[in-house]
C-alpha cells in the first residue's frame, strides 16, 4: 500500500464505498430490486461521506489528486474488480 495522507486514505475508502453500492444498483447486472433499493438508500450517506473527505482534503491544502499514488492504493484494495461491477458487461454472443 502506498503512503497516503489520512485524508487520501479516507477519500479512497469512501470512493470504494460508493463504487460498491453502485455495483449493487447496476441495472445491467442480474439481481433483485430490493437489493438495488437498499443500496440506493445507502448511497446518499456514502456520497455525503465522499464529499466530506474531499472537502477535508481541500481545507487541509491538499489541492491536487495524486492519481498515480491513489490508483496504486485502489489496486491494492481490489479497486479494479470492484469498479468493474459498475460498468456494462460485455455482450455475450447471442
Amino acid at each position: 500500500m502506498p503512503a497516503l495522507t489520512s485524508a487520501e486514505a479516507e477519500l479512497i475508502d469512501r470512493y470504494l464505498d460508493v463504487v460498491d453500492l453502485l455495483g449493487r444498483i447496476n441495472p445491467a447486472v442480474p439481481g433483485d430490486t430490493y437489493r438495488g433499493l437498499r443500496a440506493a438508500q445507502a448511497l446518499v450517506g456514502k456520497a455525503t461521506a465522499l464529499r466530506d473527505a474531499l472537502t477535508l482534503m481541500h481545507r487541509r491544502g491538499e489541492t491536487e489528486v495524486h492519481a498515480a499514488t491513489l490508483a496504486r492504493a485502489l489496486r491494492v484494495l481490489d479497486g479494479e474488480r470492484r469498479t468493474a461491477r459498475v460498468t456494462v458487461p460485455p455482450e455475450t454472443g447471442a
